[in-house]
Parts: C-alpha cells; structure tokens; sequence
C-alpha cells in the first residue's frame, strides 16, 4: 500500500491548508470535498490513511466511514471533528476510525497521529510480509554465484546466534535482503522484524522512532509512544544506513548493544528488550571514524559478523535468475500470465554493469512488464544505456560463466521446444540421459515436463522464488 493521504474536507481553505503541510512532511496527498468523492477515492484502494471531516455535506462522515469499513478498506481513517464533537468522535473511534483530532488541527498534534498511523502500519506490513514468506516456505532470490553462496551461507551461520550483524555493501545491492535472510534462518523467526531507515528521518525523530517517548518529551508528544526496538522484541530490528546516524544517537544505541537497556526520551525509568540487531551501510565505516563522524567503539561493537553484499557488476551470472524472478513477480502482480526474457534480452541484461545494483536491475523489469505487448520481452523493451553497452560488446567478450549459461539456456529451450516440451524426446535430441536434462533444467531455472506439450516456462528455483 502507499503512503498516500486522502484530505476529505468541505472547507476548500482549510483543506488546502493541510493538503500542503502533509505534502511538506512527504507524503503525497489527494483531497476530497464531500462524502460520494471521498467514499469513491477510498474505493480506488489507493491510499494509507484517510483524514476524515465528519460535518461533511450530503453523505455525512460517518457513513462514509461506515461504508468504507464495509467494503474492507485497508488503509487507516483519523476523523477530524469541531470542538466539543467528542461523542461523535467516539462514535466515530466505535465503527473502525483509529483516532480523532479536533479541529481547528494543532499542526504538531495532527503530525504526530499521522507519523505514529503510518509507523504503525508499516511495522505491521514489514511483519506481515516476512510471515507469509515464512508460511509459504519462501526465502528471497539472492543469486546462485560463488559470492552469493558464501554471502548466504555466513548469514546462515550467523542467524543460528544473537550476535549483532553489520551488511555492508553498495545501495541497491540487497543488503536489506540478506538482513531478512538472517532473520528467517534464525529462531527468532516467528517474532517480528522491524525495519528502521535512519536516514529518512530527521536527526531529532532517529533516537525517539528507536527507543520511543514519553508524552510531553517534546512538542508533539501528545502520548507516550514505544520505540521500534519495543515492538521488535524477540525478534530483529534492522537498523539500516546507519552510517549516517548522529554521534548522539550512536552513544545511545552503544549503551542499548552493550547493556540490553535504554531509556525512552523524555523518560527516566530504564527498560530492558530482547532483540537482535542488524545494521546496515554503504558507508566505509572505517573512513567515517578516521574522519570523526562515527564512534570507533560503536563500529567494533556493530562489526561482530560482517556480511558484505557484492555489487551486481561483480557477479553477472546472478543477472538471468534476478531477472527471472523479477519477471515472473511483476507478470503476477500485473495479471498479465506467464511472461519470459528473450535470449538476447538476458544477453544485454548480462553485459550491463548495473551502478545501480539489482534495484535498478528491478526497475528495468518492471518496466519492461508493464510496456511488453506480448509475452516475451524483446530487447527492443531495454533502455538506451543496456542496448548502447550491449551493442559495444562483441560476441564472445561477455565474462565466460554467465556466456556459457546463456548459450545452454538458449540451446535447451529450444530443444525442448523441438520436441514439444517432451523431456525425453528432447534428451534424445541433445545426446544426453533424461536424468541429466532434468537436472540442466533445474540448473538453468527452466521448467518444463512430459504433461506441458505446449512448451516451456521460465522461473527462479522453487525454494527461492521472491526477488530482493
């Protein structure tokens, strides 16, 4: 779900009003200005929270709460009520809202529902998400190369303790990935996983959206709030870009890593959790102390397993089974059936040094799966940059591993197509016993089978079938 805000008010003024301040907060907004607009916008699925007004004209706000909460709207709905409405706001709390401000909004007061609204919901999705690929048995595509498999094999290792884990590696690379991998591998799996992005938040909001506050600790605190590491008890909280933490905030999380104890802000009683963390940077942590923006003993007390997540560059035989997998995620959220990569296409893919990592690598598919007329995407569906690096590479020159593979895809896929999806028909062809083929196809994520004359499929293998 989005982020995105629906402002319903019939005061074009005062929706205006708050319409730009949650737009300087960075949320994306969109208004309504009366009940059948807002009923039809909270229709469309497209937004997190809903700011209510309840003295709306023709349908009223609270049958338009409860029509939403009948169709089984997802996002959040905080009604904004007149002074001295607070039995219609409780009304209003009784038929699904989950909170109220009064109006005329105190501008620090309607931040922090909002900021407490969202956090909440997105704690709940992060959860929500690492549950039911626990369930499903499903673990995310990191990639098959050496450097992958050593990547996965120490988080593996590391998830059987408590120790503390630093994932380093360039943006875009999957670190937060390999952070969920240690997670789900570990005992804590079925306890929450918090995410934390430090560099989203402003300097003065990092310590209190960790450790939480007390009411009245600042302005805005208009309730006591618990911190991410409460609501990751038991389990992980991952703690990501934490180079770009302030010497503060380091000081107080040494003492939570050291101790297991911290102290809310505003608050005076120390508390104590059980939760692992994992932090994550692209930073050189080691420059940042030699240039005194990072605690030294903060570093060595993060750095008990370090897990270093290769860029995309240097492992290109990862690119076919990331692309895959991507395909085969966005052709499913699209309803567009089963869709797959041209030979060529894998090939550009392939020779493309991706600056950007597999986010970018994402990215390109995605919008490769939403322009594709067809079912199979085309080179043509590339941007300029793969194409121009992918026509600067002359047969032959692409690194041998992932040439080598892309040569026997291709070879098999269409000896299986020969013989109309027949394995043994096809083993025939290549020379080869149809055990064997059934492992090459297992290699080479390919699926195909004796009941399917139609033809072949591509996909990731089936215990890693979620991409980064």
């Amino acid at each position: 779900m989005s982020t995105s805000v629906l402002v319903v008010d019939d005061d074009p003024t005062l929706r205006r009003a708050l319409a730009a301040r949650l737009v300087h907060w960075g949320h994306r907004v969109d208004e309504a200005a009366d009940g059948d607009a807002a009923l039809a916008a909270i229709r469309d699925g497209a937004h997190a929270l809903v700011l209510l007004d309840l003295a709306l004209p023709g349908r009223g706000g609270l049958d338009v709460l409860r029509a939403a909460v009948a169709d089984g709207f997802a996002g959040d709905i905080v009604v904004l009520t007149a002074h001295g409405s607070v039995e219609t706001a409780v009304e209003a709390l009784r038929l699904g809202a989950v909170d109220f401000v009064q109006k005329p909004a105190d501008l620090d007061v309607l931040r922090a529902v909002v900021d407490r609204t969202l956090g909440r919901r997105r704690t709940e999705r992060v959860a929500s998400a690492l549950a039911e690929r626990l369930r499903g048995g499903r673990e995310p595509v990191l990639g098959r190369s050496p450097a992958m498999a050593r990547v996965v094999d120490e988080a593996t290792r590391a998830a059987r303790s408590s120790a503390v884990v630093l994932v380093t590696g360039e943006s875009g690379a999957g670190k937060q990935v390999v952070a969920e991998l240690v997670h789900a591998r570990s005992a804590r799996a079925a306890a929450p996983f918090v995410y934390v992005n430090c560099v989203a938040l402003a300097d003065d909001l990092v310590e209190s959206t960790l450790f939480g506050h007390e009411k009245g600790a600042f302005t805005g605190a208009v309730a006591r709030k618990e911190g991410r590491i409460e609501l990751a008890a038991g389990g992980t909280a991952f703690l990501d870009e934490i180079g770009d933490t302030t010497p503060r905030f380091q000081t107080k999380l040494l003492h939570f890593l050291e101790t297991g104890q911290f102290e809310r802000v505003g608050g005076t009683r120390t508390l104590a959790v059980d939760c692992r963390i994992v932090a994550a940077t692209n930073r050189d942590l080691e420059a940042e102390v030699r240039r005194g923006t990072f605690r030294a003993d903060l570093m060595y007390r993060l750095d008990v397993v370090r897990l270093r997540v290769p860029p995309l560059r240097e492992r290109p035989e990862d690119v076919p089974d990331l692309a895959r997998g991507f395909v085969e995620r966005f052709a499913r959220d699209a309803g567009r059936g089963p869709m797959r990569l041209a030979a060529a296409t894998e090939r550009a893919l392939v020779a493309y040094a991706w600056p950007g990592n597999v986010r970018q690598l994402r990215n390109v598919i995605e919008r490769m799966v939403v322009l594709a007329p067809g079912t199979v995407l085309g080179p043509e569906l590339l941007p300029p940059e793969v194409l121009a690096r992918a026509a600067a590479v002359p047969d032959g020159a692409l690194p041998l591993k992932p040439a080598v593979r892309a040569f026997k895809r291709d070879y098999v896929v269409r000896a299986l197509e020969r013989a109309g999806g027949n394995r043994t028909r096809a083993a025939d062809a290549l020379g080869i016993q149809r055990t064997m083929l059934t492992r090459l196809l297992r290699q080479l994520g390919i699926v195909g089978t004796d009941d399917d004359p139609s033809g072949t499929r591509s996909g990731p293998d089936p215990g890693l079938s979620s991409p980064p």
